[in-house]
């Protein structure tokens, strides 16, 4: 996993400025520029929102005696899809959208949720119960 990590950590860069570029070369400087900063500000907004009813829905599951896991999923799609909004670039553009979407979002989150529960089958997730005083 830290392997694939670290060739993300290279290679999507090196795409978004290829990327970047080409843009900059086919529509100029400054339309790249205003689209980069409105797909962040649109972004944020719709970040928050589906944020805000992440934690709506959860609180009222939690209200109703039900555990949230599913909203909680969500939630870590939002903030990862908030988070690469705000990055410059198209393609990391692209897929906070892709997160931030409930239809699309929905794609990611049972990819999440197997990874999850691979790990927890194989024991590289250990849960931990406090002691009752």
């Amino acid at each position: 996993m830290g392997k694939i990590f670290l060739l993300l950590l290279i290679v999507v860069p090196a795409l978004e400025i290829g990327v970047l570029v080409l843009s900059g070369n086919t529509i100029g400087i400054i339309p790249t520029i205003l689209l980069i900063i409105a797909t962040g500000i649109l972004g944020a907004a719709l970040a928050k929102k589906e944020g805000l009813n992440a934690i709506r829905t959860a609180q009222m599951q939690s209200a109703q005696g039900q555990m949230p896991s599913g909203v909680l999923l969500d939630g870590i799609c939002i903030l990862v899809g908030g988070v690469v909004l705000l990055t410059p670039g198209f393609i990391t553009d692209a897929l906070g959208f892709f997160l931030l979407f409930p239809q699309t979002r929905a794609i990611f989150k049972g990819f999440l949720q197997r990874m999850f529960e691979r790990s927890i089958r194989s024991g590289n997730v250990v849960f931990y119960r406090g002691r009752k005083f």
